[in-house]
């Protein structure tokens, strides 16, 4: 059942829906000050560590009224600090992000003034992005010009980070008696790394440090706050926020209270110290939060309006983080304010059992009560998970908002469990940011870029020439007139794609190493299991699992377009290979007879047709061959991704007309979902077609899915959408996740967005407010496939 907000809530909730981002620049000041005065005194890993004490002992902190859960990453709501040592942004940056109508982010003209005189002189050159564009190869930086692929770790933090259990078991105290007797168990007679290794666990030593003087900084203004209250709640209130922060994150925490705050100071660290958009996630957060609801109810010291308002508190204070702002190709791919933090509920425990509780449905509460942007929420579904708690977030999933998605829990398992993660670290693991799968706590799961799939194709018929720009991007694979069969074509697009992962690989390895060497995270890998053991940072090996995932985008649209040359040219002999060329230069104009049988006439994946299901398969099987088990450098491997986030639409923009009838410019298709408009035989017909893909051997697969309000206005009509869910589950599918809401709401919202300025829609692996999307997005999400019914 359904509640409503209380008066805190609701005021909390508003104040943080109503902020305006804008552009702190008190971290890149700060930062900057103490690199000119220290850099090249310390070791870098120390270095970093030194500089994040700096931040934690000199940065704004800020107490809300009314909150009970304290802590910003800036000096107020909302305000997005700067990362100059990853990307540092240009005058011409700054103004642009005041000035865009879309992912507006204010900044004074005082603060760009400030930013230009003592922060951009410093870091040119010095950024890691300016770093990494100095030595990467001419040809990468064609392709990625050509938008071939992106590149994560161009201008931000590699990631994405989930959490465990470890935090509520240990304080910062603890950890820092773990570093201590690492380091005097390090051997410098055999260990060739030993010295390498105890400058990082002298860095993370430091990091405990700055954490726990963070967290005493809101102690002590909570007590000053407490000294001039009039009002006695409040000041009562304020005392036990005092005692909170003076307990965690130095000690394990006690109760639920203290166990909230805990995670919020540990997130607040990890996106302080080094994140450009890390998607910094807490894991099962319900699994995690139940013994301490136990343990409150059972002392009578909590009660579930308390535990429910202290989780709303949570909720807003992740709201109030927009993702710092990007420059260049990345920010075309991905234009949000969400920063990807994604909570995991249900799912299985370590042990294998259902990991549903009371706190699970708690939450799905507040994620219905409070419908803000962040954070992202999933329901982890098993076979062994109740059908009350599936069709309760179904109920969620139906007032529009686009949360929760929903995972397969069972599939999760079985996709770590491929790559050699234990069963239990598995089950313990779910999924981060979008749809990424990971072994919570323990793994450096690294999101390396987007593959425009399509893209490959077009150079395959173009012989290595980008039609686009004009330039030679990929590899001669001969004559397109000269194929015959779609055998020959294949060849073609198979040897382009080996050419250009094979490329995204090496420059990827070349930035991982950059990371490793120069922007280490001691505090992160204080909190993932075996950095400290191990005595190295989370991006130099130190997790126990060391993975890296490329994104592959654009599945429906490849198959559609292959299997469109295949009926037409290859089988039936009704277009020319020189004619449907010609079609694609000119971007069907005066070709619309021509466009339309494409159209029309085409298997199309989607549909459960073994035609076109069979392309698919062949395509996806290219794709894990290519990419599935290529080293990194740090001891683990790649593997591929079926998720395109925003970057359908970039790439797109990338893209000539393709021969399923696709206009040149316009989207690609998003995720594993079929190509816009091309499923025709409803819901049913597109899982059937999924279940073809072999989806246990990716690292995460998305699915949308889009219902008008009516096909899921009735109680019976929510058990039939969870029945979908499980169907699809039973198929082996990954992922699946609805926006309902009909075009003509989109359509009014476009023509007056100020009436609709709360309205979420399902984008790709996050919501988004739907007038904070730009035209582009907008017509994408209006151009999926409408299901009046399930």
């Amino acid at each position: 059942m359904m509640g409503t907000m209380n008066s805190r809530i609701e005021k909390l909730r508003n104040e943080s829906f109503n902020a305006e981002p804008c552009i702190s620049i008190e971290r890149a000041l700060l930062e900057t000050a103490f690199y000119k005065e220290n850099y090249g005194r310390y070791s870098i890993p120390v270095m970093r560590a030194l500089t994040f004490k700096h931040l934690c002992e000199k940065k704004t902190i800020y107490i809300g009224n009314k909150e009970l859960i304290v802590g910003e990453r800036g000096p107020f709501p909302k305000a997005v600090p700067t990362f100059p040592e990853l990307t540092c942004h240009s005058v011409e940056d700054l103004k642009t992000l005041n000035d865009r109508k879309m992912t507006h982010f204010s900044i004074s003209e005082d603060d760009i003034h400030t930013y230009e005189q003592d922060v951009i002189p410093y870091w040119h050159g010095k950024s890691m992005r300016d770093r990494v564009f100095k030595q990467i190869p001419k040809e990468w930086q064609n392709a990625y010009e050509a938008g071939l692929f992106t590149e994560f770790m161009e201008q931000r933090a590699p990631g994405h980070t989930t959490l465990d259990g470890i935090i509520y078991e240990k304080g910062m105290l603890d950890f820092k008696r773990d570093i201590h007797q690492t380091l005097d168990a390090l051997d410098y007679l055999n260990d060739p790394e030993a010295t390498e290794k105890a400058e990082e666990l002298k860095a993370m030593d430091i990091a405990c440090d700055a954490a726990i003087i963070f967290a005493e900084r809101h102690a002590d203004l909570a007590d000053t706050m407490m000294a001039s209250e009039n009002d006695p709640e409040r000041k009562s209130e304020l005392k036990q926020i005092a005692r909170v922060c003076r307990r965690v994150p130095a000690h394990a925490p006690q109760d639920f209270w203290e166990a909230i705050q805990m995670y919020w100071f540990v997130h607040l660290g990890t996106i302080t110290e080094l994140n450009g958009w890390d998607a910094m996630s807490p894991g099962h957060l319900d699994q995690h939060l139940y013994p301490f609801y136990v343990r409150g109810l059972n002392k009578k010291v909590l009660d579930r309006e308390k535990a429910k308002e202290l989780i709303s508190c949570f909720w807003i204070k992740v709201n109030n983080h927009p993702a710092p702002p990007k420059v260049g190709v990345t920010a075309k791919e991905s234009g949000t304010y969400n920063d990807f933090t994604n909570i995991n509920l249900g799912g299985l425990t370590r042990e294998g059992d259902d990991g549903v509780n009371d706190v699970s449905y708690i939450i799905l509460e507040v994620i219905d009560e409070l419908h803000l942007l962040q954070p992202q929420s999933n329901v982890q579904i098993s076979e062994k998970t109740p059908d009350r708690f599936l069709q309760q977030a179904s109920r969620v999933i139906s007032k529009g908002f686009g949360y929760p998605s929903i995972f397969n829990a069972d599939a999760v398992v079985m996709e770590q469990t491929r790559v050699g993660k234990n069963i239990q670290d598995a089950r313990e693991g779910g999924c981060s940011g979008c749809v990424e799968t990971g072994a919570f706590g323990k793994e450096a799961y690294i999101l390396t870029g987007y593959l425009n799939v399509p893209k490959l194709l077009e150079l395959a018929l173009f012989n290595g020439l980008d039609p686009i720009s004009g330039k030679v991007v990929g590899v001669k694979t001969g004559d397109p007139m000269t194929f015959e069969t779609l055998d020959d074509l294949y060849e073609a697009f198979d040897r382009q794609l080996h050419h250009i992962v094979d490329m995204k690989i090496r420059v990827n390895n070349y930035i991982e190493r950059m990371f490793a060497v120069n922007s280490p995270a001691p505090f992160l890998s204080v909190v993932i299991r075996d950095c400290i053991s191990n005595g190295k940072d989370y991006y130099n090996g130190g997790p126990r699992y060391n993975t890296n995932y490329i994104q592959c985008c654009g599945i429906g649209t490849i198959t559609d377009s292959i299997s469109a040359i295949n009926k037409h040219v290859f089988e039936d002999k009704t277009i020319t290979m020189d004619a449907l060329l010609y079609a694609l230069r000119k971007n069907f104009a005066g070709q619309e007879v021509l466009r339309l049988r494409l159209l029309n006439k085409t298997p199309f994946f989607g549909n459960d047709d073994d035609r076109a299901d069979a392309i698919m398969q062949r395509v996806y099987e290219s794709l894990f061959n290519t990419i599935d088990g290529k080293p990194n450098t740090k001891g683990g491997s790649y593997h591929l991704n079926m998720l395109s986030t925003t970057c359908h639409i970039y790439f797109g923009k990338m893209l000539g007309a393709t021969p399923n009838g696709r206009f040149s410019e316009k989207p690609i298709s998003d995720g594993t979902s079929p190509s816009h408009g091309a499923d025709r035989h409803g819901p049913t017909a597109v899982i059937k077609s999924l279940s073809k893909m072999d989806q246990i051997k990716s690292g995460g697969t998305l699915l949308n899915q889009r219902f008008l309000p009516s096909a899921l206005a009735k109680n019976e009509d929510i058990v039939k959408l969870s029945h979908l869910v499980r169907t699809y589950f039973k198929l082996k599918g990954h992922h699946i996740q609805f926006n309902v809401v009909g075009t003509d709401t989109l359509k009014k919202a476009q023509a007056a967005p100020d009436d609709y300025t709360d309205l979420l829609v399902r984008v790709a692996g996050y919501s988004d407010y739907f007038i904070d999307l730009d035209e582009f997005h907008q017509e994408e999400i209006i151009a999926r496939t409408e299901n009046k019914a399930l």
